[in-house]
């Protein structure tokens, strides 16, 4: 379980706060009475779930960019962090494919430039650097990858997330180990949930699909993904940066994910979601050549179950159906920010 009070006054830094899952983590540690420091760049999408949940008590939001060396060192200075949460990257697959060169840079040297800025910093417990799923070298074989598995990347931003994780254990090992600073990486799997409106997302695009009354274009309907709610992985982060910060003995890396075997193709999500969203729409099959992606992924948390006491709570079918719940009372124009509360005090009520 999470443990409120320790996080109660906290000063934690968080970057890529006004993104999908930064929004939701920025009102669960408010919620706990922590001080926040978010570093990110703004919103880039419309709607914005961090918009719509603002204001924040307290936070300080300070809008820069993790591939300036210079943006990165102020907001280390104005934060005086306790704790780190790293969650600022480009995140996307098919845009990594149209500009590697810039994802790479914000995904390995925004990294580099964050553990830079921090290795002189005083007070500092505990750093959690949130890479991805597809770290792993993906050979096709049907099976949950463990945190032990050779690293690696097809596509570029797998392959930026992976490099991403040779920097942190070499940055760590260099100046973070002596000092006694607990520095680890988290590797989640997809999440799911209301407030997500990033492009190239099946959730987001299947709302924005119901709502122009057209059928979803799936790339790839059959490959399989470790889908989560976004609460799932959060609660690990929360418990695994705890852990780290009181000075535990725990791995370097966790993977956060459901249990292996309760991974779904992308028609399932569509389906199950059209039907808890009482859409009559259907998906497609999308058109031309689409960049390669791959067909299975699944990861196993068994470690992080070990290791924290953690667990996933919610089954496939309640993780959608809390998702579709969000969307369409949003939809209805309830606030969101209630309804992101809402989430999190049924999430928490059932540990």
């Amino acid at each position: 379980m999470i443990d409120h009070a320790f996080w109660r006054d906290r000063r934690v830094l968080l970057t890529g706060h006004t993104g999908f899952k930064g929004a939701w983590l920025s009102l669960w540690l408010e919620r706990m009475g922590a001080t926040v420091t978010g570093l990110a760049l703004p919103p880039d999408t419309e709607p914005s779930l961090y918009t719509l949940l603002q204001p924040f008590a307290d936070q300080r939001s300070r809008l820069g960019d993790i591939r300036d060396p210079a943006a990165v060192k102020n907001a280390v200075k104005t934060a005086r962090p306790q704790i780190v949460i790293h969650m600022a990257a480009q995140a996307l697959v098919r845009r990594s494919y149209r500009d590697p060169a810039a994802t790479f840079a914000a995904n390995v040297m925004g990294t580099v430039h964050l553990l830079d800025a921090l290795r002189d910093t005083d007070g500092l417990l505990a750093v959690l650097v949130v890479t991805t799923d597809k770290v792993y070298r993906n050979d096709g074989e049907v099976r949950a990858f463990t945190e032990d598995d050779p690293l690696g990347g097809h596509d570029p931003y797998s392959a930026s997330k992976a490099a991403t994780e040779v920097a942190v254990a070499s940055m760590a090992a260099s100046y973070f180990a002596p000092k006694g600073i607990a520095v680890a990486t988290a590797r989640a799997g997809n999440v799911i949930g209301g407030g997500d409106w990033a492009d190239d997302r099946l959730i987001p695009d299947l709302w924005r699909a119901i709502r122009a009354g057209e059928p979803l274009p799936l790339r790839y309907p059959q490959a399989t993904r470790p889908w989560q709610h976004v609460l799932e992985p959060l609660s690990g982060y929360l418990m695994y940066a705890e852990r780290l910060a009181r000075g535990d003995a725990v791995p370097a890396a966790l993977n956060f994910g459901p249990p292996p075997g309760e991974v779904l193709t992308v028609a399932q999500i569509a389906e199950a979601m059209f039907t808890a969203m009482q859409s009559t729409q259907r998906w497609m099959q999308a058109e031309g050549i689409n960049p390669d992606e791959a067909q299975t992924l699944a990861i196993d948390p068994a470690l992080a179950m070990q290791t924290l006491g953690w667990r996933p709570r919610l089954q496939p079918a309640q993780a959608l159906q809390w998702t579709a719940d969000w969307y369409r009372a949003f939809n209805d124009g309830a606030d969101p920010r209630q309804l992101v509360v809402a989430h999190i005090e049924r999430y928490e009520a059932m540990a």
